[in-house]
């Protein structure tokens, strides 16, 4: 049986940088590596939320983005 192991969780935060000829919103994203692997949801959200204020553009979305090494 095929088993997955956890290797890298990243923080990425989505700001909206402004609208563009179409009326479309122009997104930007920073992403935030070396993330704990046992961070819980609330964790990553307050910390987005904290970087975010520092931040010009206002926050779209906050991604938790892992990656997990497959071994059959």
């Amino acid at each position: 049986m095929a088993q997955a192991f956890l290797e890298v969780t990243k923080l990425r935060l989505v700001f909206e940088a402004g609208i563009d000829g179409e009326g479309k919103p122009i997104l930007k994203a920073k992403t935030f590596s070396n993330v704990t692997k046992s961070a819980t949801t609330e964790q990553l959200s307050q910390a987005a939320l904290a970087l975010a204020v520092l931040c010009n553009d206002p926050l779209n979305k906050v991604e938790r983005n892992d990656s997990s090494e497959i071994l059959a």
